[in-house]
């Protein structure tokens, strides 16, 4: 007997983070926790049971409430900056996974802060523990020079994997000399 779920949907998991995922919650509000650990798994695959227990313990040992009032709190508010503090501050996520999170359910928004394109960029990279208006002002600048240094004309998401893309390819490039 076949299961209702095709399962060669999340062999390409970011497919299905930005095509089911973020729509799913643009539309209902909702995350499901097995999509939030889906979100951990793409940006934190090692770190993932990690970031879930800290999340559980922020409610109570419950990792599904956790998410319930993630979604709830990102739901309730429009501003940007707001958004990106309820993941640092309220939840304890790092500056990396809360900008993943935030890039699938607000793709046209945000961009997943990474130590390859800040390479790529020139800037330092500070996973930064805690949000501060510091830290705000750093993902902005981040944001803002992901855009300016890559082709016109491409969402976002392509401008920040046209330069992780480019930097595997200067990596490899390098080791193969």
């Amino acid at each position: 007997m076949a299961d209702a779920i095709d399962y060669r949907k999340f062999y390409h998991l970011e497919e299905y983070l930005l095509g089911e995922v973020g729509p799913r919650f643009r539309t209902s509000g909702i995350i499901r926790p097995i999509d939030m650990f889906m979100i951990f798994i793409w940006k934190a695959n090692r770190a993932k049971t990690k970031i879930r227990d800290n999340l559980k313990k922020r409610a109570n040992g419950n990792f599904g409430d956790a998410v319930t009032k993630i979604a709830a709190a990102l739901s309730a508010t429009k501003d940007r900056k707001e958004r990106l503090a309820i993941l640092m501050r309220d939840w304890g996520l790092r500056l990396p996974v809360a900008s993943a999170i935030l890039t699938v359910l607000y793709p046209t928004d945000f961009t997943v802060y990474d130590t390859r394109v800040c390479k790529m960029l020139g800037l330092d990279y500070r996973p930064w523990l805690a949000f501060s208006e510091n830290s705000w002002i750093e993902y902005e600048h981040y944001r803002k020079t992901v855009c300016s240094n890559t082709p016109p004309g491409l969402t976002l998401r392509n401008r920040d994997k046209y330069l992780w893309g480019k930097s595997l390819w200067t990596d490899a490039k390098a080791a193969v000399r």
